[in-house]
């Protein structure tokens, strides 16, 4: 058998350097390695980003039309009661200079 002339080799390696091949010849789990530095990364593929919806706009989004009378955050009206209960029994934070350190003061 005839060996490949140096001539060739060379040929062979700017051949894969032009079409984004490996250059000189790899075993198969150099290749894995390859094939894995030449893919996209996750954080910048479309189907892994866009996925999920983006939460910061939506959330924005649903306070607006709350506040518009719009939509209805059944949770937020029930945390918005609760503390206005608390607050008409007495429950709620003393202000300012007027808690139980400041009272034993006087």
């Amino acid at each position: 058998m005839a060996s490949i002339s140096n001539y060739a080799k060379r040929m062979a390696r700017l051949s894969a350097r032009i079409f984004g091949e490996v250059t000189r010849p790899t075993t198969s789990r150099s290749l894995k390695v390859v094939s894995l530095y030449s893919e996209k990364p996750m954080d910048k593929r479309p189907e892994r980003v866009d996925y999920y919806p983006r939460h910061s706009e939506l959330n924005v989004l649903m306070k607006t039309l709350r506040s518009y009378g719009l939509f209805r955050d059944e949770h937020l009206d029930f945390k918005e009661e609760h503390a206005r209960m608390k607050k008409l029994r007495g429950k709620g934070k003393p202000k300012k200079g007027e808690g139980k350190r400041a009272s034993k003061k006087k």
